[in-house]
Formats: C-alpha cells, sequence, structure tokens
C-alpha cells in the first residue's frame, strides 16, 4: 500500500484530501506545518508527498528542499493558488514532480497522485532491473570475479571465425555459455543450432550432422539438410564433443579444414559459413591416449578454450542464482512461497556436485511440493539435510554473526532432539534439560512443528 504525506495549514482542505484519498485504498498521513511534515519524514517512509506552497514558518519550498535532501527520489506535489504560479514553476525545477493549481477538483489531485505513483513504480523496477543486469551477461546469472571472465572472455570470441572448445562439469552452463557467444556475434540473427553428441546412435549422428540423400539407407525417403546446412551463416553447438564417434569425427576435421562435407549416401560436396562450438565435460588429452578421441580434431577445435568454473568455486553468485531461479519458478508455476533464510544459507553452502542444473532443479522441485507459505528446512530433501550439521557447526556463512549462528545451533539441538522423541514434549524437554514452557517458546520461535500431523489451515 503507498503511503501519502499531506502537508497543509487548512484544517478543512487537509481533511477532504486525507479522507479522498484513504477512499482510494492509500494509507495517509496528514499534518499543519512545515517543520512536522520535516519532522515525520524524518523518521517514517512515505512514497509520495502533498504539500501547499504557502506555510507559516516553514514554507512549501523549504519542504520541499529539506525533503530531497533527505531522499532525492521521493515525489512531491505542490499546491498553490493563482497568484503564485511562477513559485510553482520554480518549484519543478527544484525536485517537484508537479504542481496543481487551486482551486481543483478532487478527481484532479486524484489522477495527479496515481500518475505519479505510477511513474515512481517504473523507475525502482528501472533501478532493480540495472542492478539485476550488473549481475547478469544475457541470460547467465553472477557478478563474481571468475564468471567476469566469462563475460570477459565471451566479447573477445563472439566476432571471431575461430573454433571454440568450452570445458567444464556438467551443469555448469556451457550451452548457456555457448548461444551468449552466438547472440554477442554478428551472426545472431542467423540460426543457433545445438546437437548432443552422446544422445543419437552414431548412424544417425551423422544423418543428422551432415544429412543425406534419398535412399542412402533403409528408411532415407526423401533427401534431408543436416544441421551443417541448417546452421549456415550461424552457428553450430557441438555438445558432449567427447563422444563423437571416430568416423564422424573424421568428417568434422574435413569440415574444420575444408569447410565442406557430403551428405550420407551422396557425392556433392556442399560448402556452408558456420561458426563451430563444441563443449565436453570430459578430458580429451585422457581419451587421445585411449585413441577414443582424434588428436588432429582436438589440436583443430582446441585453438580458444574456456574453461567454466564449477558453482562451488563461484559461491559468491550463488544468492543471485537462489534468487533468480526462485522468482522464475514462483511465476511460473503460480505458487506464492517464500523461502527461509535458514534454507538459502543451506542452499549457499552446499557443494552443488550438479553444479547450476542441480540448483535449478533443486529449487523448482522445493516449490512444487512445498505446501506452507515459507519453506523451511523440513521441506529440503535428504542430501540437503544432512548436510545441515556440518554447515551449522562451520558457522555457516561468513556474513552470518554470532547471535544468527548460536540461533542456528540451537535451533538444530532442538530439532535432533524432537525427532528423537518422536515430538514428545516432556521426553525432548527431559532430555535436553529445560522445563515444557521453555521448550514450547523455542518450538514457537522456530517454527519447529511436527509435519506429520500439521493442518495447511
Amino acid at each position: 500500500m503507498n503511503r501519502i504525506l499531506i502537508v497543509e495549514d487548512n484544517i478543512g482542505m487537509r481533511n477532504v484530501l486525507e479522507k479522498t484519498l484513504k477512499m482510494k485504498g492509500y494509507d495517509v498521513f496528514s499534518v499543519g506545518t512545515g517543520e512536522n511534515a520535516v519532522r515525520l519524514f524524518t523518521s517514517d517512509v512515505f512514497d509520495l508527498v502533498i504539500t501547499d506552497l504557502r506555510l507559516p514558518k516553514m514554507d512549501g519550498m523549504e519542504v520541499l528542499k529539506r525533503i530531497k535532501k533527505i531522499s532525492s527520489a521521493s515525489i512531491v506535489i505542490i499546491m498553490t493558488a493563482y497568484g503564485t504560479i511562477e513559485n510553482a514553476i520554480e518549484a519543478m525545477k527544484s525536485g517537484a514532480y508537479d504542481y496543481v493549481l487551486k482551486p481543483f477538483s478532487l478527481e484532479e489531485i486524484e489522477i495527479k497522485v496515481e500518475k505519479a505513483l505510477f511513474q515512481q513504480r517504473i523507475a525502482d523496477e528501472n533501478v532493480i532491473l540495472k542492478e539485476e543486469i550488473k549481475s547478469r551477461f544475457g541470460r547467465i546469472i553472477g557478478k563474481g570475479q571468475k564468471i567476469q571472465k566469462v563475460y570477459k572472455f565471451i566479447n573477445k570470441v563472439a566476432d571471431r571465425p575461430t573454433p571454440v572448445l568450452i570445458l567444464g562439469e556438467s551443469g555448469t552452463g556451457k550451452e548457456l555459455v555457448a548461444r551468449e557467444i552466438h547472440e554477442s556475434s554478428s551472426r545472431r540473427d542467423f540460426p543457433f543450432v545445438a546437437v548432443n553428441c552422446a544422445a543419437l546412435a552414431e548412424g544417425v549422428l551423422e544423418s543428422e550432422l551432415f544429412g543425406h540423400e534419398r535412399g542412402a539407407f533403409t528408411g532415407a525417403h526423401a533427401q534431408k539438410k543436416g544441421r551443417f546446412e541448417i546452421a549456415d551463416k550461424g552457428t553450430l553447438f557441438l555438445d558432449e564433443i567427447g563422444d563423437l564417434p571416430l568416423n564422424t569425427q573424421v568428417k568434422l576435421l574435413r569440415f574444420l579444414q575444408e569447410k565442406s562435407f557430403e551428405r550420407v549416401g551422396g557425392t556433392n560436396t556442399l560448402k556452408v559459413d558456420v561458426r563451430i562450438i563444441a563443449a565436453t565435460n570430459k578430458d580429451l588429452k585422457e581419451a587421445i591416449k585411449k585413441k577414443t578421441f582424434r588428436e588432429d580434431l582436438f589440436y583443430r577445435l582446441n585453438v580458444i578454450t574456456l574453461t567454466l568454473p564449477p558453482l562451488r568455486e563461484r559461491r559468491e553468485d550463488i544468492h543471485d542464482l537462489i534468487d533468480y531461479f526462485w522468482n522464475r519458478y514462483i511465476k511460473e508455476l503460480h505458487k506464492d512461497i517464500a523461502i527461509s533464510p535458514e534454507v538459502k544459507d543451506i542452499l549457499y553452502s552446499y557443494d552443488w556436485p550438479g553444479n547450476i542444473r542441480e540448483l535449478e532443479n533443486a529449487i523448482e522441485r522445493l516449490i512444487v511440493l512445498s505446501e506452507y507459505k515459507t519453506v523451511s528446512i523440513d521441506d529440503l530433501p535428504m542430501e540437503l539435510k544432512e548436510g545441515n550439521s556440518d554447515i551449522i557447526s562451520k558457522g555457516l556463512t561468513d556474513n552470518i554473526g554470532l547471535t544468527e549462528r548460536v540461533e542456528h545451533l540451537e535451533k538444530e539441538i532442538i530439532r535432533q532432539a524432537l525427532e528423537e522423541c518422536s515430538f514428545n514434549q516432556v521426553k525432548t524437554s527431559e532430555r535436553l534439560r529445560i522445563n515444557r514452557g521453555t521448550l514450547q517458546y523455542k518450538m514457537k520461535k522456530y517454527n519447529l512443528i511436527c509435519r506429520k500431523f500439521s493442518s495447511n489451515t
């Protein structure tokens, strides 16, 4: 609810404005002097101030200047009589959002207030958007040092025709980085085509990549274009390149060297302009030793290489990722659910062996399965809950003070005791050597209820 402060020494006018705006659903306060307005403004928060220009002692112009000094983003609307329109214009130069001439209709003031608050919402959203942009590169989330290096890499290589090899653990966002390289390049208006080399059988994969002629094999009833042709003038992303069969590796090497290929079952040589980006979570040098990956293809792909850091090495980005995925899925799933600070701390401290993909899946699962307005520790999957004690014993995060750490530890001790005693309060209080009243107070404080018997009402 928007909060409005009215500054008007005429009590009749003041009461009418207050009543009118309250009926429109605003939270309205009113005072009769500029001194009281400034005093109230310094100790409270208001979205908008409507002040008369002519006030005893401190006039509206001084109120405007004082308020703008306290909060430059605050909205101020000036009320003035006909004879002081020049002062009203001067007030707008000093930072007033708008002015209204007396006498005015209540409908006029309502429209001006609604418009002003709408503009403020837009401004607030722009601030949020700018902050979000600072922590993003396209669809990549993060502002830590390691991910900033990735952003710089994308900018450097985007418009080069050279192949790019992206290395990194599964779930680190290799395809997302490939897409951002494409979107940052002059090829952005042409196709970005992704192929998972591990998802298709050898014969099918070759046909998918290079296409086939009619009659090339059983079932080939018509000519088919391959991904290389479809991606002409754009980018072809070969994910899991380490699983590419050796026969197909030969054809890919030829394309990289000569920019040409033949469809399966065909004799015509085709040329296309395609930028290759490859990715893998495998050790290609080890694959070369095992003779499952061609050394000459490796050196052809390994001209420009980027290794993406695992999520456990860029913890400074985890909070931004949690917020991003949380906001995304509560909107997509149409669920109004909050996340407790304790859960956020555990998500922050977990090592995430499956990286960003695992974090995203965990957040989606929490939102889908939650039956309460706030997701708590009890809603976490077992693999995260098992690490909870270790996280607390390590002091959680460096950003948490002594009081919060003690409370986390106390909550965990009480939770474990309750579970071991099947939530029997008498047995739990005896085990913890505290009286039952204290236990009930702590249970309420930490929201420690037996979910098995709790209702949704």
